[in-house]
């Protein structure tokens, strides 16, 4: 962007977006599925012994061994409760895997599925989504997903031109989804949407009221939804 270099707006969305998410924990939810989990470091700052008792990060295996090669060099210890579930979003079997992890089906968990959606084909979003559905009832989900063009904002727009660049690395995003198409995919699999949260309703207002350039712009969304089946 103009006045933001690309790095730092997209850690900003990140920190937002996990912010809004690990505050849903609270100590409702024993399980804790983290979609995508990449260098995730929830696991890593949790209390012990406290709330979520298990951790499941699922993700492409390369990129776990990845992190785990990452995590043995910065002498950082597995903690008790994390396991890690190997799948490939496009052709793996995800409640396999979740359930090779320990999943307790009988109880429900918070899944987080951040910075992700866009970059799968829709039909791996939907099947993804049919696991999901299948989860305990009151089981929740955050999805992050990226608006069409039409919908961006003028700040939106500027920072996917640089996603859009990522193309050309052989990471393109895939799939853009209007908030009502997606509540929409999410009925149809037994979620029911509790909210479209834009990036400026993630935090505290007071956190944007910043003098450098970063400020909140509407291109990625998340969205929070429940298992009622």
């Amino acid at each position: 962007m103009r006045d933001a270099q690309p790095s730092q707006t997209a850690l900003m969305a990140a920190a937002s977006r996990a912010a809004y998410t690990e505050r849903l924990l609270g100590d409702r939810f024993e399980q804790y599925v983290v979609l995508g989990a990449g260098l995730d470091t929830f696991a890593l700052r949790c209390a012990p012994g406290g709330p979520p008792t298990r951790v499941i990060e699922v993700d492409h295996p390369a990129t776990q061994r990845w992190k785990r090669e990452l995590m043995t060099a910065a002498g950082l210890a597995s903690p008790d409760g994390l396991v890690f579930a190997p799948v490939d979003f496009e052709s793996g079997d995800l409640m396999a895997a979740l359930r090779a992890a320990g999943l307790d089906p009988e109880r429900p968990a918070l899944v987080s599925w951040l910075g992700v959606a866009m970059y799968l084909t829709e039909e791996a979003i939907a099947a993804t989504l049919a696991v999901l559905g299948r989860l305990p009832r009151g089981s929740e989900l955050v999805m992050e997903y990226a608006l069409p063009p039409g919908l961006q904002d003028e700040r939106g727009a500027e920072y996917a031109s640089f996603a859009l660049a990522a193309a050309d690395r052989g990471e393109p995003w895939l799939s853009f989804f209007a908030p009502d198409d997606l509540s929409a995919l999410l009925k149809q699999h037994g979620l029911e949407v509790v909210e479209h949260v834009r990036q400026a309703g993630r935090v505290t207002p007071g956190l944007w009221r910043r003098q450098d350039a970063l400020r909140p712009a509407d291109l990625c969304r998340l969205t929070r939804a429940i298992v009622t089946g």
